[in-house]
């Protein structure tokens, strides 16, 4: 009967070893966020991996005409035409020159589909959402103003990249002038017949 009791208490969500601290209870309260990390030049950055649909290896795009230099081109994933974007040209660096260990990210932004050409993934980073530090303020700094924030992780700082962020206004209408319509001549598909 004692046993019972005893399991009872231990069990009973009142008791103190089944009650949190307030410290306890503060940091189950604060919301756990997983991220993508991946490298671009020496720098590791991270986004939200609820946002990532598929990683894919380097494939050849279609390029259009009238686009942005970080607009790489196009691809067609399974008849669905995705605009890949260069990371590294985004933060004002020079053009990727893709190999085969490049990696492309395809994730959602504002209900489009995307790809973004990265160097190469490197982990899935599980923190705090109280874990994220601002950004310091600095002007001029190109690709800041799409950071949420910076993590560290270990010896390492990881910048959180903001799709939205990312993605608005001129680089979002590039990708909503894509055409809607899979083209029968792209780099996937040639691929797929041979």
């Amino acid at each position: 009967m004692s046993g019972t009791a005893q399991a009872d208490t231990r069990a009973h969500p009142g008791n103190q070893a089944g009650n949190p601290t307030g410290a306890e209870a503060g940091n189950r309260s604060s919301r756990t966020i997983q991220l993508i990390s991946f490298t671009v030049g020496n720098e590791e950055y991270g986004v939200d991996i609820m946002a990532v649909r598929e990683i894919r290896a380097w494939s050849e795009t279609t390029p259009l005409p009238n686009t942005p230099e970080v607009v790489r081109g196009v691809i067609n994933m399974r008849g669905a035409i995705v605009p890949i974007f260069d990371l590294r040209a985004r933060f004002g660096m020079q053009r990727t020159e893709p190999t085969k260990y490049n990696v492309v990210i395809i994730v959602s932004v504002a209900s489009r589909i995307v790809g973004i050409l990265v160097d190469a993934v490197s982990d899935i980073i599980t923190i705090n959402e109280d874990e994220v530090r601002p950004m310091p303020e600095m002007e001029q700094v190109s690709g800041i103003g799409f950071m949420e924030g910076l993590i560290t992780v270990g010896e390492r700082m990881v910048g959180l990249i903001g799709l939205n962020r990312m993605f608005s206004g001129r680089m979002l209408e590039a990708a909503e002038r894509m055409p809607p319509k899979p083209m029968l001549t792209g780099p996937a598909e040639s691929a797929g017949a041979a």
